[in-house]
This record gives C-alpha cells, sequence and structure tokens, in this order.
C-alpha cells in the first residue's frame, strides 16, 4: 500500500499535539501545507501556520467534509461535544478517524462516530518533533486498510508499531514517561560532567550526544545490551567501578519502579473513564 498523493487532513482542535503533528508531517516531504486543515476555536493562535500555506479555520463541520483523514486531537473533557458536532459529517468509504486523544478508547470513539466509520487510536509521543517518536497504534475493528494506511503516515515521524489496545495505556509509560526519564539521566550526567572538569556549556552536549549514541547503538545491536556492557568492561576499570556503584545505588530497580508507577497511575484515569460509560 502507498499513501495516496492527493491525501487531504484535517486537524480538528488543533492544539500543542495537534499542530506539531501538521508540521512534522509537511517536515516529512510528502505533504505540502495545503493538505492540512488546523481547526481551533481562538483562531488567531493559527496565524503562522496561515502564513506557512496551512488552511486554518473555526468551522469543524467543514473541514471534515473537505478531508480524508480525520485527526482528533482534543482535550478527553471536550470529545463528546466535538464529536456530536462532527458526526453528521462522516462518510464511511471516504474518511479514516485518527484520534490521538489520550484515556480514550476506540469503543468511546466508534459509540459516537458509528461502526462504519474506520477509527484508529493512536498515541504519539513529544519526540515526534524530532520525527523519532515511538508512536504506538491500534483499532478495536482492526480494519486492514485503514492501520496500514495510519501506519504510513505516522512512519513519516517516528517509528509506529501495531500494538493490542489494552497493551496502550501501559505503552504510555514505555514510550511517553520514560522520555522524561532519561532527560533527567542526561542532566544528571551533565552535572557529573561540570563536577568533573568540564564548563558547564559543554557538558550537557556531551552527555546528550553520548545518550544519542546509545540510542543509534541500541537500535544497531542484536545483543542483549548487557552483552554489549561486557565488550567495554574490563577487569578493574573506571567503567566496572562505576556500574557497580550504579546498581549499588540502585539505578536498575528504581527505573523499573518509576515505570511501573507511571504505568499504574496512567491505567487509572483510563479505567475511571470505562466505568463511568458502562
Amino acid at each position: 500500500m502507498e499513501i495516496p498523493a492527493n491525501l487531504k487532513f484535517a486537524i480538528i482542535d488543533g492544539g500543542n499535539i495537534g499542530q506539531t503533528i501538521a508540521k512534522e508531517i509537511v517536515a516529512s516531504g510528502r505533504f505540502s501545507p495545503e493538505q492540512l486543515i488546523i481547526t481551533k476555536r481562538k483562531i488567531h493562535l493559527l496565524e503562522e501556520f496561515a502564513q506557512q500555506g496551512y488552511i486554518t479555520q473555526v468551522d469543524n463541520r467543514d473541514a471534515v467534509r473537505c478531508a480524508d483523514i480525520i485527526i482528533i486531537a482534543a482535550f478527553p473533557q471536550q470529545l463528546n461535544n466535538l464529536l456530536h458536532e462532527i458526526n453528521p459529517g462522516f462518510i464511511p468509504e471516504k474518511h479514516i478517524v485518527i484520534s490521538v486523544v489520550s484515556e480514550v478508547n476506540t469503543n468511546e470513539i466508534i459509540r459516537h462516530v458509528g461502526k462504519d466509520i474506520p477509527t484508529v487510536w493512536v498515541m504519539p509521543t513529544v519526540a515526534i518533533m524530532t520525527q523519532e517518536s515511538m508512536t504506538c497504534i491500534t483499532s478495536k475493528q482492526m480494519t486492514k486498510e485503514a492501520i496500514e494506511l495510519t501506519k504510513l503516515i505516522f512512519d513519516l515521524i517516528g517509528e509506529t508499531p501495531v500494538i493490542n489496545e489494552e497493551q496502550m495505556i501501559p505503552a504510555t509509560a514505555l514510550c511517553g514517561c520514560v522520555i522524561t526519564f532519561f532527560l533527567r539521566a542526561i542532566r544528571a550526567a551533565s552535572q557529573d560532567g561540570i563536577e568533573i572538569g568540564f564548563h558547564p556549556y559543554k557538558a550537557p552536549s556531551m552527555a546528550a550526544q553520548t545518550a544519542k549514541c546509545v540510542a543509534a547503538l541500541s537500535f544497531s545491536m542484536k545483543n542483549h545490551p548487557e552483552m554489549e556492557i561486557d565488550k567495554v568492561t574490563t577487569s578493574e576499570g573506571c567503567t566496572i567501578a562505576g556500574l557497580n556503584e550504579m546498581e549499588h545505588q540502585g539505578f536498575s530497580s528504581g527505573m523499573i519502579e518509576v515505570i511501573i508507577t507511571s504505568a499504574e497511575k496512567a491505567v487509572k484515569p483510563y479505567n475511571s473513564r470505562s466505568v463511568e460509560k458502562k
């Protein structure tokens, strides 16, 4: 399957996440600004996009009418009213609805838009700003064409695994929250760099580049990370001394616990919304 060249998008309620998706879809080089409609009640906040050639407007229904891919980027508490507003404009053989709304499963979207409209739940991360997001996608309908097209689109701005819906909320912790944990690790390495003699302006870039190297290494290697660690760890060396102290301070167990804590916290509002709808 290939992405149709004339595909048109409507990003409904284009806040920060919607605007970032719009920017990076165009930055991929696959689409032009004229193929993206961004809606927002406070239209003046989209002036920058209008100047760049994006179509900006207040009218959500008209945006749906003119587009093929409808990306819902509203806050959860705004979703019901928004879907009620745009529902009359959906055409089964034309539209695919992509929701990037957190905490809201596909069943809840389908309840509003109808089972005949292909609906996909997508969860991008802040890394879409660098086109490196690990964006998980799922659909209760498992419409092959809709899933494939959605994956192709979001592959333009990162990696896009298709997972079961039950895994979407834990994926928030593993793919979203962990970004901030790694940033804290970079901050800590930067502070250490300053303490051992590097300039405050140089240490952060050195730490960040090292983290980038680790990420690249992780993608290229086929072995377990510990095997790669063993390759650069020599007897009585500084690396093994640091690793031992790291584990003595509880690094691995601490990382495991914070991811589990974040996953458990993320599940609570999702479960609360599910109970409310029953």
